[in-house]
């Protein structure tokens, strides 16, 4: 009894309403608004499960999860298994039924990751046979086709050669007596085909009279050459009914045979349009899926940003004000939380938001709080909310809130519930009405999982500092525009408002003078306190509010940087593209040059000294146009040395110099937990000195370079990663081949690969260099640092 006027209370019947309207089907609406809450922990869960999975599927674009087709068909069920005869249509919803059911048991079917809508279907017999054979048998109409059965054709047919041959009849009588009709149309009576004849032509025309005008002037007559016709028309039409009538009542008995399966496939489409209308509602409202939590075993309650949800839709439909969230934050410890305010602060608002939102996860929704949403499940929600009075059971206000709070002590009993009182111990004397409430609630501390109260008796604020098992909680209200503002506070009890409110509406003086004296300096004192400690509190949220807002600014700055980077990136890499491919045309250019003057040399029988210097002239002059003029050779300026901190131009950072490789003009620089290998040309020291480069000297003719000039930004720095790293240890070598080309291919982005092939009998190094030496994506290879494997292992940069 008690449960149900607190549902009643927290208005669940309403909520119920709006969750309806995101069901799909009337078997759906019927449960949403009917909505049980369930009594067991377990059963929470598996309606929670289901309206999670049914959230995957209505948020993934790529799946068609609808209910188009499916109807409330119990009402057929039940007159088919009584024997009863269903009607063409009624069967036909039947069969849509069974294919809108089975287009959801494929789709749950085919996904992973749904275990327990899996287990929902595993069973479900969709009968695909019976719905085949409706469809054969009727036509969209609803009407028995004649393909439904060979007799049926054959009477249609019957019929239809007993229209054709009355029809032709009564043309030939129209054409012969044209005078003797009011109009020369052919119509029915009765089923009966007659002529309108003029009442003083019925001599002409004679028959059986169906039909008479209102004027008198003229009669439906059938004329007696068609009678006979006309009674074997009717008899063929009683026969096709028989025939349809038996064809519908063998597909009505198909369905009665099956009832109990097509109930629970039909229990099944209710219990997938509720989840689904959960799911819709909870999306609807932004709302999030709850964790429960053992309060009792140390966990502790934590819901953040909570709206009430018939809030949100006054808000969204009925323009009503914006919702002002709450927190909600209550430590394991915690058995009564006593909450006060000034009136139309919000306080039951507050209550009713708790119970709300607390049926809603036992029932399986979503709730109107960001993650994590973390409560208990309570085996029953209790409230005490609103005036009680009663004229006709002689009750006043406080009479109407002991007796149900009596009920409600009655229902704890032996359950871990949650208790909402509204204005505790109110309507009596102040002083009795405090002793009762702090007993009320001594005992709930004693005998309840959890007690939320509102109240505005300043006694009670003071049971927190004597009891650690009581919390306080206020509403806040503005000194400034004289409004609540709805906020719920923690761990502050609220202040009296009564003289602050009555100064800034311009009582007198001398009479708030006097009230301040009435109430005492320590109550003063107290609410300045208070007072003190709102703002405090306001001031140390704002100050969160900023480190807030400067985080994600930061990320959002973090995010830039790295979209130029890579932006960077990609431009060095077109770059180094377009680089290739114009050193690749001026390539071919010089050797088609070059060839073509080998050519003309060769064209000649004997070429005298004078043909080999013009051809000697010729190749000088292809080499100025296309060869780079050697670097004059730098004068000797700065080098990093090891141990020295030095700035890496690239990424801007400070690193340590741990080895300095003047053969291959690089150095090993750490920075952080990172190492990495940096060419000179990208180090440049703390004063800003760039290091100076040696260009090689090779006393061997010029080859054609393995890899493309390098454009001037730098080379991308060696950074030894799992994912630029392959180990291809104790591998032959055409057996390593295939293994390098994905290792290629995988770090082509990162711009090396590291590969560790050992030392031994340098076999494996030899072959791994000369496959690298002729790979297409390999600009040039180099060993690794000695620190780093040396010549055991060998670090490749890639186009």
């Amino acid at each position: 009894m008690i449960e149900q006027e607190t549902l009643e209370l927290l208005e669940w019947h309403l909520l119920c309403q709006h969750l309806s309207t995101f069901a799909a089907t009337k078997l759906g609406k019927g449960a949403a608004v009917n909505l049980e809450i369930p009594s067991s922990p377990q059963e929470s869960f598996r309606l929670l499960r289901q309206t999670e999975e049914v959230f995957s599927l209505i948020t993934d674009s790529g799946c068609n999860w609808s209910f188009d087709g499916i109807y409330d068909i119990g009402l057929f069920l039940e007159r088919a298994k009584r024997g009863g005869l269903l009607r063409g249509e009624e069967l036909l919803q039947i069969a849509s039924t069974l294919g809108g059911v089975r287009r959801l048991k494929k789709i749950i079917d085919q996904r992973e990751n749904l275990v327990t809508l899996k287990e929902l279907v595993a069973d479900l017999r969709t009968f695909a046979e019976l719905e085949q054979e409706i469809y054969f048998c009727l036509d969209e109409r609803g009407e028995v086709a004649e393909r439904a059965s060979p007799k049926l054709a054959g009477i249609r047919q019957k019929i239809r050669a007993l229209r054709h041959r009355i029809q032709e009849t009564l043309q030939s009588i129209i054409q012969s007596f044209p005078h003797a009709l009011q109009e020369t149309v052919i119509t029915q009576r009765g089923e009966r085909f007659v002529l309108p004849v003029r009442a003083d032509c019925s001599n002409i025309i004679t028959g059986i009279v169906h039909d008479t005008s209102n004027s008198g002037l003229t009669l439906y007559v059938e004329p007696k050459e068609i009678i006979p016709l006309g009674n074997q028309l009717q008899t063929a039409r009683n026969e096709e009914k028989r025939e349809e009538e038996r064809i519908l009542g063998a597909l009505s008995d198909k369905v009665g045979e099956n009832w109990e399966a097509l109930e629970k496939l039909l229990a099944v489409a209710t219990i997938l349009d509720l989840a689904t209308a959960k799911a819709r509602y909870g999306l609807w409202l932004e709302a999030y899926p709850p964790e429960f939590i053992d309060f009792a075993g140390g966990e502790g309650i934590s819901l953040k940003s909570l709206r009430h949800p018939l809030l949100l839709w006054q808000e969204k439909h009925e323009n009503g004000s914006p919702v002002v969230p709450i927190d909600v934050y209550i430590s394991p410890q915690t058995r009564v939380v006593a909450i006060t305010g000034p009136n139309t602060g919000g306080k039951t608002v507050t209550l009713k938001t708790i119970g709300l939102v607390c049926l809603m996860a036992k029932a399986g929704m979503y709730i109107p709080a960001k993650p994590p949403a973390r409560l208990p499940w309570f085996d029953k929600v209790l409230a005490d909310i609103g005036d009680e009075q009663s004229l006709q059971q002689n009750l006043s206000t406080f009479s109407g809130h002991i007796c149900r709070i009596v009920r409600i002590l009655e229902a704890i009993e032996g359950a871990n519930c949650l208790v909402l009182l509204d204005e505790i111990g109110a309507g009596t004397d102040p002083q009795e009405g405090t002793a009762i409430a702090i007993a009320i609630l001594k005992y709930l501390a004693d005998h309840n999982l959890l007690t939320l109260a509102t109240t505005h008796y300043g006694e009670l604020k003071t049971l927190k500092y004597s009891d650690s098992r009581f919390e306080n909680a206020s509403v806040e209200f503005d000194d400034v525009t004289l409004q609540p503002t709805y906020r719920l506070l923690w761990g502050i009890p609220g202040r009296s408002n009564a003289i602050t409110i009555a100064k800034r509406l311009g009582l007198k003086p001398e009479i708030l003078q006097q009230a301040e004296t009435l109430v005492g300096n320590l109550s003063l004192d107290i609410n300045q306190l208070i007072s003190a400690l709102e703002t405090q509190r306001r001031q140390q949220e704002e100050k969160h509010r900023q480190a807030e807002e400067l985080l994600q600014k930061t990320e959002l700055f973090y995010q830039e940087v790295s979209a130029k980077a890579k932006a960077l990136q990609e431009r060095e890499r077109d770059l180094k593209r377009e680089l290739e491919r114009e050193i690749k045309k001026q390539l071919l250019d010089a050797k088609s040059q070059i060839n073509q003057v080998i050519k003309e040399f060769k064209r000649k029988n004997s070429p005298s000294p004078q043909d080999a210097q013009k051809a000697t002239e010729s190749l000088n002059k292809i080499a100025q146009r296309f060869l780079t003029p050697p670097a004059e050779k730098a004068n000797a300026g700065y080098r990093p040395k090891v141990g020295e901190r030095v700035k890496i131009v690239s990424i801007g950072q400070v690193a340590e110099v741990l080895e300095v490789n003047e053969d291959n003009q690089q150095v090993t620089a750490r920075f952080g937990i990172m190492k990495m290998i940096v060419p000179f040309s990208d180090i440049e020291s703390l004063g800003g000195e760039k290091a100076t480069t040696t260009p090689k000297t090779n006393t061997t003719p010029p080859q054609p370079p393995k890899t493309t000039p390098q454009s001037s930004s730098p080379p991308p720095i060696p950074i030894r990663t799992a994912r630029n790293t392959v180990d291809i240890r104790g591998k032959q070598i055409h057996l390593a081949y295939s293994i390098l080309e994905k290792a290629i291919a995988s770090a082509s982005d990162v711009g090396t690969l590291w590969i560790i092939h050992g030392k031994g009998t340098g076999a494996l190094r030899k072959g791994v260099q000369e496959f690298l030496a002729n790979h297409p994506q390999v600009s040039h290879y180099t060993d690794a640092p000695e620190n780093e494997g040396g010549t055991g292992v060998t670090i490749a940069y890639l186009q």
